[in-house]
C-alpha cells in the first residue's frame, strides 16, 4: 500500500511510521507541519534507511493546494495530524480549532475529492483512518467503561475539538459514503514522547531531581497505552477493520497519575540512583488542571473480539522499557530542551488567546 500519514513526525505518528516501513512494504508519505511537538528528527533514521519508500512532506493540512499535490496515487489516509495537549488548549483553544476541525474538514474534502478520482477496484481498497481519543467521552465516575456507544461529552477545548472532527468524519462517511474508519485510544507513553506529556516530564525531570507537581489530590485515573500496542491495533484496524465502524483502544492499565509518578520515582532510582535520595521526597501537590476529567476507562472488548488485538505490555512492563528508552536516548529530548522548550506548567489561565 501507499499510506499518507498526517502528523507522522509527532509521537504516535511517527512510532506507526517506524512499525509500517519495518515490518512491511508499504510506502509512507508523511505530512507534517512540523509545529513545536513535531520533530523530524524523530524520523531521521528512518529516512535513511528506508529512503526508496519514505517521503516527506513539509505542509499544514489546512492548506489545500499542497494536501492536492501530496495525496495523489495514495491507498489510505492515516490521519494523527493535532493539536494534543490539554493544557495548552485552555491557553490558545484557537490553533486547537484550526488544527483538529478546520484541518480535519480540509483532509476530509480532498481526500474526497482523491478517492472520488479512483477507479471502482482502488475505491473498494481505499480507506481514511482517523485516530482520536477517549477523552471525547468526558469524564467517568468511580465505576464503568467508556464503550463505542458512549455518548460524547467532551470537557475542554482539546476534546472539543476532537470530538468535532470525529463528528466530521462520521458525516463523511454516512454523507458521501467515503470509507471512513475511528479509533478512540486512552492515554499512550512509550519513546519519542514531547516531553509536555506526563511520563517524559517526570522522568526528565526526575532525572535532574528537580520537584515533580501532580495535579490536584492526584487521583484522577488514567488508563495507560504503550504506544507499540497502540500501533499494533492501528494497523489492525486498518487491515481488518469494518468501514464506517469505531473501535476504542485500550491498555486495560488504569493508574491514578500519583501512582504513575511513584512507579517512575522508583525505576529511575534503580536505573539512576541519586545521593541526594529517593525522588519520591520531590513528588508535590499543585493547584489542579481547570475541568480536570477525573477517570477514564476503556472498554477495548469490540477490537479484542472483531480483530484479535489485546495489549501486550503490563503498565509495568511498559513503563520500565520507557523509562530506559529516555535513558539512552537523551539526546533526543535534550536536544529538545536546548532548542528552546521550556519545561513549565500551562493551562492555567482563564482568559483564552
Amino acid at each position: 500500500m501507499k499510506l499518507f500519514v498526517t502528523g507522522g513526525a509527532g509521537f504516535i505518528g511517527s512510532n506507526y511510521v517506524r512499525w509500517v516501513l519495518a515490518n512491511s512494504d508499504d510506502e509512507v508519505t508523511v505530512y507534517d507541519a512540523l509545529t513545536y511537538a513535531g520533530n523530524l528528527a524523530t524520523l531521521e533514521d528512518v529516512k535513511r534507511q528506508y529512503e526508496k519508500r519514505f517521503r516527506f512532506v513539509h505542509a499544514n493540512i489546512c492548506d489545500l493546494v499542497p494536501l492536492e499535490a501530496a495525496m495523489a496515487a495514495h491507498d489510505a489516509v492515516v490521519h494523527f495530524a493535532a493539536e494534543s495537549h490539554v493544557d495548552r488548549s485552555i491557553d490558545g483553544p484557537g490553533d486547537f480549532i484550526q488544527t483538529n476541525v478546520v484541518g480535519t474538514f480540509t483532509l476530509l474534502q480532498e481526500t474526497l475529492r482523491h478517492w472520488h478520482s479512483l477507479d471502482r477496484p482502488a475505491q473498494a481498497e481505499f480507506r481514511f483512518h482517523h485516530i482520536s481519543t477517549d477523552e471525547v467521552f468526558g469524564s467517568l465516575g468511580s465505576t464503568g467503561l467508556f464503550s463505542e456507544d458512549t455518548a460524547y461529552a467532551p470537557n475542554s477545548p482539546y476534546s472539543a475539538s476532537k470530538a468535532a472532527s470525529d463528528h466530521l468524519v462520521r458525516a463523511w462517511y454516512e454523507t458521501y459514503g467515503l470509507p471512513c474508519l475511528v479509533t478512540n485510544c486512552s492515554n499512550n507513553y512509550g519513546p519519542y514522547q514531547f516531553p509536555e506529556k506526563l511520563i517524559p516530564h517526570m522522568i526528565i525531570k526526575g532525572l535532574a531531581h528537580e520537584p515533580l507537581p501532580v495535579y490536584g489530590d492526584g487521583k484522577n485515573i488514567r488508563d495507560w497505552l504503550y504506544v507499540e500496542d497502540h500501533v499494533a491495533a492501528l494497523v489492525a484496524v486498518l487491515e481488518r477493520g469494518r468501514i464506517g465502524e469505531t473501535y476504542n483502544v485500550g491498555g486495560r492499565n488504569e493508574r491514578t497519575n500519583l501512582q504513575v509518578v511513584e512507579t517512575i520515582c522508583a525505576l529511575l532510582d534503580r536505573a539512576a540512583p541519586s545521593d541526594r535520595g529517593p525522588r519520591h521526597r520531590t513528588i508535590s501537590f499543585v493547584k489542579d488542571r481547570p475541568g480536570h476529567d477525573r477517570r477514564y476507562g476503556i472498554d477495548a472488548a469490540k477490537i479484542e473480539r472483531e480483530l484479535g488485538w489485546r495489549a501486550a505490555e503490563t503498565f509495568e512492563t511498559g513503563l520500565a522499557k520507557t523509562v530506559t528508552w529516555y535513558l539512552e536516548n537523551r539526546p533526543w529530548w535534550q536536544n529538545i530542551l536546548d532548542n528552546g522548550y521550556k519545561v513549565q506548567r500551562v493551562g492555567l489561565s482563564h482568559a483564552p488567546a
